[in-house]
């Protein structure tokens, strides 16, 4: 359990939470929001016992082992492997001590250390290790390299693999989603949903939050407000207590005024003077109910160019890449006015490859790049933040584009994006990465782009910024592409998906939860190819050498027989994930209160609940099926392998 008693914690003079109680319970999974620079980190710091409480008490249970991501990973010489097995410290010093008893012949404590490490889970360790590797996006031929051959955003999908690695009873994740795809995060989001322990977690990803998280801590107004349920519970239960609040104030301040006039009608009057009197006092007592603001700091627009051309922008037959080495080849698309296209791929098929050559910044290896007569793009990638000129201000960022523009218009114009004041020259050098980022979509924005580009664009931005970027882009008359793991943003924004897979770009057939099937089939399927494949090289290594073109026969013909079962099997996989996602749809459905308030919708809850019963028998049927085509598909592997 996790206590915080009449906690009060400053950063410097500025308060960040004074006298707040908040209780979270074994096993809890919560999400922890709120404003950038409001004390979400300062919280993490001070139950890792980096920071001391102004006053108040926070109380941890006894022996609660606590896993924590390093924001930093050093470009060291050790293997990606080796690194993430450093974070089980415990399984480490048995190793060590094992290794000093083998040395020294100590026969006895050798065998009690083997029976530690066995307890330790140490003999799945590394496989283990391997396999979180893997679904954070690495290759197996990168599991052994060096993390000096790695950027620091791959690095810090190391230290969150270490960090998962770690035993833990509380593990605390500080925005552990900035450095992944789409594909990588999918697979964290499951890892986490079965993770035993209780987890803080601060994010902006609202999708995220909903899919792992059970309750929410929110910042607000200096206070730790605790919601059951995921965000988007979260989002209603706040928005209905502030309506309350509101609808409060609004009769309260009737009631004040009411007060007010009887006051100033009978304060003079001396058979009314008590009365007046008392009325007075009965005013100086009313609690004043602060209404709640649920308005973001930021409000923007994005214009678009007055001009256009039809297509935009077209690839014709190109091959991309870098230096002789292509990575996309054959590629051939055609943006037109309007289109809102998401980009799907793991990281490294070549989505920023992409991008980056349809702002001409990447030169095709062959093909043509043909642009329209009025296109203009507006480009964001986190690079980008690199560039700004960390010695100027926002208002001279802006000054320098449009030099006649009004010292007001760019105020006005910034203020959109949360810089008032004199923040507008205040120094970039000093600016976090949501500033900088901020920043960087104003200058996009100021260019009126009839092309957006955007790659990566909520990275360090927080859920208020997010959502009013979200607005924005609804509102943007141009084109639009977009690269993000932020899938509410890509449900808003975009209309389409394009496929970046296997050495192409093809248009994706299919929403979101499409593209999560797509990719638990597809790993399914390496995994038993690589079985498949490893069996295969296990009988051919075993046979002697003249019977090695006999067993590769027997192989082909093993893969002949079992290719109808196995696409039977497939086709089961497909039609359950199919029927999951049908009971997924009814039971939102039905959670509708509306449903279950009067009769008047009393038909639409009977089809519904009927609806629910026939799917979730269907879905039933289906699994028994699997796994009937699943043990056929290993009868006939060991029958043709015996066979062999």
């Amino acid at each position: 359990m996790i206590a915080f008693r009449q906690l009060a914690l400053q950063r410097g003079i500025q308060p960040l939470i004074e006298n707040a109680d908040l209780t979270l319970h074994d096993r809890t999974k919560a999400g922890v929001v709120g404003a950038n620079g409001s004390g979400k980190s300062s919280l993490f710091k001070l139950l890792l016992g980096e920071l001391t409480p102004e006053h108040g008490t926070v109380e941890l249970s006894g022996g609660q082992r606590i896993a924590h991501m390093a924001q930093e990973v050093e470009a060291l010489d050790r293997a990606l492997v080796e690194h993430v097995l450093d974070g089980h410290t415990e399984l480490r010093a048995t190793e060590r001590a094992l290794a000093e008893a083998q040395a020294s012949g100590a026969v006895h404590r050798e065998a009690e250390l083997h029976g530690e490490i066995e307890a330790l889970e140490g003999y799945t360790a590394r496989p283990r290790a391997e396999q979180m590797l893997v679904g954070l996006g690495f290759t197996q031929d990168d599991l052994y390299r060096p993390l000096s051959d790695f950027s620091g955003g791959w690095r810090m999908r190391v230290s969150l693999a270490q960090t998962l690695f770690m035993p833990s009873d509380l593990m605390l994740l500080d925005e552990p989603t900035n450095h992944l795809d789409l594909d990588a995060l999918l697979w964290l989001e499951q890892w986490l949903t079965r993770y035993p322990g209780t987890l803080l977690l601060i994010s902006h990803d609202r999708d995220f939050l909903d899919a792992v998280c059970d309750h929410i801590v929110h910042f607000e107004q200096r206070q730790l407000m605790l919601y059951r349920g995921n965000y988007s519970t979260f989002e209603r239960t706040r928005a209905e207590r502030q309506a309350r609040a509101q609808a409060e104030a609004a009769k309260q301040q009737a009631r004040r005024e009411e007060i007010e006039r009887f006051v100033a009608r009978f304060r003079a009057q001396a058979n009314k003077a008590r009365q007046a009197q008392s009325r007075l006092k009965m005013l100086e007592r009313m609690e004043t109910i602060a209404v709640a603001h649920a308005d973001s700091p930021f409000h923007f627009t994005l214009p678009s160019a007055d001009k256009t051309s039809s297509p935009l922008l077209v690839l014709d037959d190109a091959t991309l890449g870098y230096g002789h080495t292509p990575l996309l080849e054959h590629v051939s698309v055609s943006i037109l006015p309007g289109q809102r296209i998401g980009l799907l791929g793991a990281n490294g098929a070549g989505k920023s490859t992409l991008i980056k050559a349809l702002t001409a910044q990447q030169p095709l290896l062959e093909g043509k790049r043909v642009p329209g007569d009025n296109l203009a793009i507006g480009y964001f990638a986190q690079h980008q933040l690199e560039h700004l000129d960390v010695s100027s201000t926002p208002f001279v960022h802006i000054q320098r584009l449009s030099p006649t523009a009004s010292e007001q218009e760019i105020r006005n114009f910034l203020g959109g994006f949360g810089f008032h004041g004199n923040d507008v020259f205040a120094s970039v050098g000093n600016f976090s990465g949501g500033e900088k980022a901020r920043l960087a979509l104003s200058l996009i924005a100021w260019q009126k782009p009839n092309l957006l580009l955007l790659d990566e664009p909520t990275n360090h931005l927080d859920l208020e910024m997010r959502e009013s970027l979200t607005q924005a882009l609804a509102g943007f008359e141009g084109a639009v592409i977009i690269v993000s793991h932020d899938r509410h943003l890509l449900r808003a924004s975009v209309d389409e998906f394009w496929h970046v897979v296997d050495g192409g770009v093809t248009a994706f057939d299919g929403d979101l939860d499409d593209y999560r099937a797509w990719l638990k089939a597809r790993l399914e399927g390496e995994r038993r190819d690589a079985r498949q494949e490893k069996a295969e090289r296990q009988v051919t290594a075993e046979a002697p050498k003249g019977d090695r073109k006999a067993s590769r026969r027997a192989a082909a013909e093993l893969r002949d027989k079992l290719r109808p079962l196995k696409r039977e099997r497939d086709k089961i996989e497909r039609d359950m994930s199919q029927a999951q996602t049908e009971l997924e749809n009814l039971e939102a459905a039905l959670a509708d209160e509306g449903l279950y308030q009067d009769g008047a919708r009393k038909e639409e809850l009977t089809d519904l609940l009927g609806r629910q019963g026939d799917t979730q028998s269907r879905l039933e049927t289906l699994e028994q099926r699997w796994l009937e085509a699943e043990e056929a598909i290993e009868e006939r592997e060991a029958a043709l392998t015996d066979d062999a």
